[in-house]
C-alpha cells in the first residue's frame, strides 16, 4: 500500500518585507497548495514548523492561519501532521490540542510528544519539535552541571535512540521535524533569511542521525536546495521572503512511501506575484525602454538596489508610479555596510556566541569562566534567542 503525503513547511504567517504584508501572497499559495492535495490525492499534509513568524502573531495572522488549517483538515478531511518550530509561540500553537487530534489534525509542541508516533496506515509518523539543548536537560532531568546533552547533536542521539524503540518492526517511519541538518548535498548551502547562531548548541545536525527513517520532512532551512540528502528533505518556504530568494523556485514535495522505498517529486508553486530583485542606477530605473520589459502596476512586487545617490526629493514617489508595489529601496552606502556586516557574520558563523563571550571574558578579566557562569551565559544567550524570534 503507498502512503501519500504532501510535505511544506515555513508558512510563517504574518511575515513582512519590510512593512510590506505579505498575506496575501501566502494566501494564494496556501490555495494552490490546497489545489495541489487536492489533484495528486494526497493521503496527509506533513507541515514542518514555522507556520507563524512570530510566537505572538497579530490577529490577522492567527485568523489567516486557522483559516487555512480549517481548509485543509475540515473542508478537503485531509489529516494533518505538524511541529511548531523555532519562530511559533509552542504553548499557544499548542493550543486545542484535543479536538485537533479529534479531526486527525495532529500538532507536536513538547518533546514528550515526538515518543508518541501516529500510526497511519503502513506508516508510523513522529513529530519533533524545534528545541534546545536546555529543553532536552530538563525533560531528561540532566542536571546543567553535568556536561550531558551540551550540543544538538549530542539531544539528537538520544531522542533519535528513544524515537526509534518505539518503532514496529514491517512499518515504513516518517519524521517531520524544524533543525538544520547537514549533509553531503548542502556543505555549499548558503543561508538565506535563517539563522546561523549556534546559541545553546544549535548548530546543524548530522543527517546520518536520522538514517533509520525512511523519510524526513523537515522546515528551517527555506530552499529546497538546502536538503542534505535523498530522503532527508526541505521543501523550502511556499513564498519568497527575502531578495536573497528573488531568483529561487518554490513549491511542495510529493511524498510516496511504501515496503519497497521512498519515492518524491517536486511541485512548483506558481506566485500570486513575484519578488523582483532591480540592481540599477536612477536614470535606468526610470528609463521606458528597461522598466516595460516587467509586469508592473501590482502584477509584481519589487526590490529595488540602486547603484548611484540620485539628488532627487521624490525619489520613492517616482519609482512606485512607475512599478507600483515597491517592497523596499536600498542605496549603495547602506547596502556596502550591510554586506560588509553579512562577510564578517560569515567569518563568524563557526564561532558561537558563547565562544565570543569567553574570548572576550579571558581577554579582560585574564581568568577563564567558570562552570556555573558558562551556564548562566547559555541560558541567558537562549532566553534572548527566544525574544528575537518572537
Amino acid at each position: 500500500m503507498i502512503m501519500r503525503f504532501l510535505h511544506t513547511a515555513d508558512w510563517h504567517i504574518g511575515k513582512e518585507l519590510g512593512a510590506y504584508s505579505l498575506l496575501a501572497q501566502q494566501t494564494a499559495a496556501f490555495n494552490e497548495i490546497m489545489q495541489i492535495a487536492r489533484d495528486e490525492k494526497v493521503d496527509a499534509i506533513l507541515l514542518a514548523g514555522d507556520l507563524y513568524d512570530r510566537a505572538i502573531p497579530p490577529t490577522t495572522a492567527v485568523n489567516a492561519l486557522e483559516d487555512m488549517l480549517k481548509a485543509l483538515n475540515l473542508t478537503s478531511e485531509l489529516p494533518i501532521f505538524a511541529v511548531s518550530g523555532n519562530h511559533d509561540g509552542p504553548a499557544r500553537l499548542g493550543a486545542g490540542k484535543e479536538w485537533r487530534e479529534a479531526n486527525q489534525f495532529y500538532l507536536r509542541t513538547e518533546l514528550a510528544e515526538a515518543f508518541v508516533p501516529i500510526e497511519f496506515g503502513n506508516t508510523q509518523i513522529f513529530m519533533l519539535p524545534f528545541l534546545d539543548p536546555l529543553d532536552a536537560r530538563i525533560y531528561y532531568e540532566i542536571e546543567n552541571d553535568s556536561g550531558e546533552m551540551r550540543t544538538i547533536n549530542d539531544v539528537m542521539t538520544r531522542v533519535v535512540a528513544d524515537m526509534k524503540n518505539e518503532f514496529t518492526p514491517g512499518m515504513q517511519h516518517v519524521l517531520v521535524s524544524h533543525y538544520y541538518v547537514t549533509g553531503s548535498r548542502n556543505e555549499d548551502y548558503t543561508l538565506t533569511s535563517e539563522t546561523t547562531s549556534s546559541v545553546g548548541g544549535l548548530k546543524g545536525i548530522d543527517v546520518n542521525v536520522f538514517n533509520d527513517f525512511d523519510y524526513v520532512a523537515l522546515g528551517h532551512l527555506h530552499l529546497k536546495q538546502a536538503s542534505p540528502s535523498k530522503n532527508v528533505q526541505y521543501s523550502g518556504s511556499p513564498i519568497k521572503f527575502n531578495t536573497k530568494e528573488a531568483q529561487s523556485e518554490k513549491g511542495v514535495f510529493i511524498v510516496d512511501i511504501d515496503d519497497t522505498g521512498v519515492n518524491s517529486k517536486w511541485m512548483p508553486l506558481h506566485p500570486d506575484k513575484d519578488l523582483i530583485l532591480l540592481t540599477e542606477s536612477f536614470e535606468t530605473l526610470i528609463d521606458a525602454d528597461f522598466y516595460q520589459q516587467y509586469e508592473r502596476n501590482g502584477a509584481n512586487l519589487f526590490s529595488i538596489q540602486l547603484t548611484d545617490q540620485p539628488q532627487v526629493s521624490d525619489l520613492r514617489k517616482q519609482l512606485v508610479d512607475i512599478y507600483g508595489e515597491i517592497a523596499e529601496i536600498q542605496f549603495p552606502k547602506i547596502q556596502m555596510e550591510m554586506n560588509d556586516v553579512a562577510k564578517r557574520l560569515k567569518e563568524q558563523e563557526e564561532v558561537s556566541n558563547q565562544t565570543l563571550i569567553q574570548e572576550f571574558y579571558e581577554e579582560v578579566m585574564h581568568d577563564k569562566l567558570n562552570q556555573n557562569q558558562m551556564e548562566i551565559i547559555e541560558q541567558t544567550l537562549i532566553g534572548l534567542s527566544r525574544e528575537v524570534t518572537d
